[in-house]
C-alpha cells in the first residue's frame, strides 16, 4: 500500500525512494481554537525542546486526545477527484453544505482530500445531495459512506488552476535524503531530533488513521448501533512512523454501559440474545462477520483476511483510500491501556521519543526487527528496553510504573481481566526529571548498559525500574507491564540476541571514538548516520565466521576501559560535536 511505503534503511547502498518531502500543510477556513491549533502548536514544538527543560504548557490526558479526535473525524469526509481541479472551487461548492474546518491533500491512489466540517450536520447534508453511481454492465452496491468521488462537468475549466494543490507528505523520507539531513546536522543531538522531526506521524496522517477508523465504525454501527471502533499502538501512543500499519479495536463495552441504569420502577428489561459458550467464541462470530461487510460493502476495503483462531482474532485488510494497513480486534482493552501508558512516557521528556526512534531506526537498519513474525525483537520490546534504560538513569528521565498508579486517584481506577491497570491519567501530576543528559550521551550508555547487560540470568521490568532475576529461561526476557505473567519478548531466540548484544557494543564503540577524535572510516558519515551502516553488523558476522574472539568482547574490554577513564570524554554538556585532536 502506498502509505505503508518505505522500510528504515533495510538495504544499501542508499537508493533514491523520493525526491522531495513536503512539510504538512494546514489551512483553517473557519472554527479556530480546534484540535489542528493544538496539534500545529505540538509539532513546532516536538523534536526541538532543550535537553531537560521543562514544558508549563498544560498536557492533555490520551482519553482527551482520542475523544477530541474521534469526533474530529465524525466531521470528516473523503473524497477522490481528478488531478484537474480548482482548490478554490472545490472548497466553495462543499461550503454550501457548511463552514469547513480544515482539510488536506494527499495521495494514494489517485488524489484525495480530507474534509473536515465545523458541524456533523453538514455530512449528512453532502450525503443528501450524493447520488449512486451507474455502473453500466456492473450492479453497484447502494453503500451510504463517508467516502465520495467527485466528477467535474467540464475539466478545461480547472486546468490552469491545478497546481495551487499542494500534497501533504505520508511517507517518511528515503534512506538518501535521510542520510543528508542526518551529515549536516550540528550535533547527535540534533540527528536524533532531526530523525524524529521527519519519521513522526504528521498531523495530517494523524488524522487519516483516526478517520480510517469512523469509516470502519460506520459499517460496524449496523449491528452494533452504540460501539466505537478506536486506534491503538503506534498510531495512537506517540512511537508511530510514517507508514506504520494502523491497529484498531471494535470496542463494545460503550453498549453495556449506554443500558447500565435503565430499569422502571420493579422491572428490569434485557435484549434478548444469541449464547455462546465462551467470550473468544463472541468475538470469532463478532470479527467474521464485520470481515464479511469489510469485503462486501466497505468502500476501498480490499484483501480482507480473517485470521479468527490466533491467540487474539483479527480481521486483517487493506484500506485502499488511506494506504494503511490495518488489524481490527475486539475486547482488547489491555491493548489501548498499553497504548496510553506509552503516550504518557513519551510526553513527560522531548528526549524519549527521540531516543526511541533512533533505536528503532537502528534495529531496523540492522534486521534487528522485521515486519514479519518471528524471532527477532519487537519494536515494543525496544520501547520497553530504552524505558527501563532512562528509569535508571540518575536522576531517573522516567518515574516507574508503580510510581505512576502510586499517584493515582479513584477516576484513575482500572482492573480489565483481572489484571491490575492502574496509574495516574493527568500528565500534570507527574513532576518532570531534573536529569539533564544529553541525547549524544544517552544514545552511547544505551548501547554500553545493553551491551553489557546480563541477559543470561536478568529480566526487565518497568514496573519496579529494576533488574530481576528471569522466571523462566528465555533469551530474553521483558515483563508484560500489565499482564506481568507473560514475557513480551518470549519469541526472540538466542542468536537474534547476541546480534543485538554485538551490534550495541560496536555501536558504543563507534560513537566512543568519535567523540576521541577518531571517527569512523568515512568522514561524511558520523553520529547517528555511521551507526545506521550496515557494515557494522556485517564485521560482526565475519568475526564470527574467522572464529577470531568475538568483536563484542573485545569492544566488552574497550568499554570496561572506557568507564574507569570517563574523564577523557570530550563532549561537551549542551550536546555539541566536539573532536579532541590530542594523540
Amino acid at each position: 500500500m502506498a502509505a505503508r511505503g518505505v522500510g528504515l534503511l533495510t538495504h544499501l547502498p542508499l537508493r533514491a525512494q523520493r525526491s522531495q518531502v513536503l512539510r504538512p500543510i494546514h489551512r483553517l477556513l473557519s472554527c479556530p481554537g480546534t484540535v489542528a491549533a493544538d496539534a500545529r502548536k505540538e509539532e513546532q514544538s516536538s523534536g526541538s525542546a532543550e535537553t531537560g527543560s521543562e514544558d508549563r504548557t498544560p498536557k492533555k490526558r490520551f482519553s482527551e486526545v482520542q475523544k477530541e479526535r474521534r469526533e474530529q473525524a465524525q466531521r470528516s469526509v473523503l473524497i477522490h477527484f481528478p488531478n484537474k481541479i480548482s482548490e478554490k472551487k472545490f472548497l466553495k461548492y462543499l461550503s454550501q453544505h457548511g463552514p469547513i474546518n480544515n482539510h488536506f491533500f494527499y495521495e494514494s491512489f489517485g488524489l484525495y482530500a480530507v474534509v473536515e466540517f465545523c458541524q456533523k450536520e453538514s455530512v449528512a447534508s453532502l450525503q443528501s445531495v450524493t447520488r449512486t453511481p451507474s455502473m453500466g454492465t456492473e450492479a453497484a452496491i447502494p453503500f451510504r459512506s463517508r467516502c465520495f468521488h467527485l466528477k467535474l462537468k467540464n475539466a478545461s475549466n480547472q486546468t490552469s488552476e491545478q497546481s495551487c494543490i499542494t500534497r501533504s507528505n505520508q511517507s517518511p523520507p528515503s534512506s538518501k535524503k535521510l542520510f543528508e539531513l542526518l551529515c549536516d546536522a550540528e550535533s547527535i543531538d540534533d540527528q536524533l531530533n532531526t530523525l524524529l522531526k521527519e519519521f513522526q506521524l504528521t498531523e495530517e496522517n494523524t488524522k487519516l488513521r483516526y478517520f480510517t477508523c469512523s469509516l470502519i465504525e460506520d459499517i460496524a454501527a449496523a449491528y452494533f448501533p452504540d460501539c466505537a471502533v478506536r486506534p491503538f499502538g503506534s498510531s495512537v501512543n506517540g512511537f508511530g512512523k510514517l507508514g506504520c500499519d494502523l491497529d484498531m479495536f471494535l470496542d463494545l463495552d460503550e453498549i453495556g454501559k449506554f443500558s447500565d441504569h435503565k430499569t422502571l420502577g420493579n422491572f428490569l428489561m434485557e435484549f434478548q440474545v444469541k449464547n455462546v459458550p465462551s467470550e473468544r467464541i463472541a468475538t470469532q462470530k463478532i470479527l467474521s462477520v464485520i470481515g464479511e461487510c469489510l469485503d462486501h460493502f466497505g468502500p476501498g476495503c480490499v484483501g480482507v483476511q480473517k485470521i479468527l483462531n490466533a491467540r487474539c482474532p483479527l480481521v486483517r485488510f487493506s484500506h485502499q483510500a488511506s494506504g494503511f494497513q490495518c488489524d481490527l480486534t475486539t475486547n482488547n482493552r489491555i491493548a489501548l491501556k498499553s497504548s496510553e501508558l506509552l503516550y504518557i512516557y513519551g510526553a513527560l521528556d522531548s528526549r524519549v521519543r527521540a531516543l526511541v526512534f533512533s533505536i528503532r531506526c537502528w534495529a531496523r537498519a540492522h534486521s534487528l526487527t522485521s515486519s514479519i513474525p518471528g524471532a527477532w525483537i519487537t519494536n515494543f520490546s525496544l520501547t520497553m528496553m530504552v524505558i527501563f534504560f532512562l528509569q535508571k538513569r540518575s536522576p531517573p528521565i522516567l518515574p516507574t510504573l508503580d510510581y505512576l498508579k502510586s499517584l493515582a486517584d479513584a477516576e484513575d481506577k482500572c482492573i480489565i481481566e483481572g489484571h491490575n491497570c492502574t496509574f495516574v491519567c493527568d500528565l500534570n501530576r507527574i513532576k518532570p526529571s531534573g536529569n539533564t543528559e544529553t541525547l549524544e550521551l544517552l544514545l552511547k550508555e544505551f548501547f554500553e548498559y545493553f551491551g553489557n547487560f546480563a541477559f543470561n540470568k536478568n529480566s526487565i521490568n518497568i514496573r519496579q525500574g529494576k533488574e530481576q532475576n528471569k522466571p523462566e529461561p528465555s533469551p530474553l526476557h521483558i515483563q508484560n507491564p500489565f499482564e506481568t505473567s507473560l514475557n513480551i519478548s518470549k519469541n526472540v531466540s538466542q542468536s537474534q540476541l547476541q546480534k543485538f548484544v554485538d551490534l550495541a557494543r560496536e555501536s558504543a564503540w563507534i560513537l566512543h571514538q568519535e567523540v576521541n577524535g577518531h571517527p569512523s572510516p568515512s568522514s561524511k558519515l558520523w553520529g547517528l548516520a555511521a551507526l545506521l551502516l550496515p557494515s557494522v553488523a556485517k564485521n560482526v558476522s565475519q568475526t564470527k565466521r574467522k572464529k577470531k574472539k568475538p568483536a563484542s568482547e573485545r569492544v566488552k574490554n574497550l568499554l570496561e576501559s572506557i568507564k574507569s577513564s570517563s574523564t577523557e570524554n570530550s563532549t561537551n554538556t549542551n550536546g555539541t560535536r566536539t573532536v579532541n585532536t590530542q594523540t
